[in-house]
Formats: C-alpha cells, sequence, structure tokens
C-alpha cells in the first residue's frame, strides 16, 4: 500500500532560487555604477561638475547654493512664456539671511540637448552666465572659456 507523501515545509528564510531555477534576481548594476544613477542625479552631478570647475578661480561660489529643478514656476498673474523663452536658470539674490541661489531648470534643460556632453556644455554655460549675473561680472570674465565649449 502507498503512503501518502506529505508536501515538505517550506524553509524558513529567504528563497535561494526562483521558481524556474536561475536564481534570485537582483539589481541590474550595484549602485556605484552610472546606469543605476537616476536622470536627475546624473544631471545633478553635472551641475555640480560645473561648480567645482569655477570654484577653483571664484572660491567665493561657496556662499552661493545651486539648486536643480524640474521646471520653472510662473510666480504671478500675467507671467508667461512662449516656446522661445522658457528659461534655463535664473538667479536668486540673496536677501533674510538667506545665500543668493543659482538655478537651473533640467526639464528645459534635457529637451534641448541629444546627449551627455551637448547637456554638459549647456549646464556649464546657464550656471556661468547666472553666476556672471550674480557677481555683476561677464561670463567671459567668469570662465574665459565660455562660448569655446559647443563645437
Amino acid at each position: 500500500m502507498d503512503k501518502p507523501v506529505t508536501p515538505r515545509a517550506a524553509a524558513p528564510g529567504p528563497r535561494r532560487r526562483d521558481r524556474h531555477g536561475r536564481g534570485m534576481r537582483g539589481p541590474i548594476a550595484p549602485p556605484q555604477v552610472p546606469l543605476a544613477a537616476s536622470r536627475a542625479d546624473a544631471f545633478a552631478d553635472l551641475v555640480q561638475d560645473s561648480v567645482e570647475r569655477l570654484e577653483r578661480r571664484w572660491p567665493q561660489l561657496a556662499d552661493i547654493d545651486f539648486l536643480v529643478l524640474e521646471v520653472p514656476r510662473l510666480d504671478g498673474p500675467g507671467q508667461a512664456w512662449n516656446d522661445e523663452a522658457v528659461p534655463l536658470g535664473g538667479t536668486i539674490s540673496a536677501r533674510e539671511g538667506r545665500p543668493a541661489r543659482v538655478v537651473v531648470y533640467r526639464r528645459p534643460v534635457e529637451i534641448r540637448t541629444k546627449g551627455r556632453d551637448e547637456r554638459a556644455a549647456l549646464v556649464h554655460e546657464i550656471v556661468v552666465e547666472q553666476v556672471a549675473e550674480l557677481l555683476g561680472l561677464t561670463p567671459e570674465t567668469v570662465d574665459p572659456r565660455y562660448g569655446e565649449d559647443q563645437g
């Protein structure tokens, strides 16, 4: 007479294999690999690289906050822009104990660029222009290579 086979209880703890026997799935790439970085993180890195490049020449930039926002806001009635006038960056003067700020808008910049190199060049151009505005200088004074990066 056959004895009924009782199913074995699942072992406590993590499963070692998935049901198809290929092993557990994990991340495609480890966190330190650029593939794992979000587009927003990669864009923030471009801004940071540009700022570090300028800080060597202008140490006072350490007193300025650099921000990345997704898109520009319309702050009041009657403020609008057309397709040719969407801002790529802006400045906020220091006031009420807050440091001056340079803002770079990620989505408008991404829409206007095709690759990482082109995006990096445009981000640097925007940062240079906004820093020049805050410091009351020309962009060429802030970065002598201003305008030369485009190829």
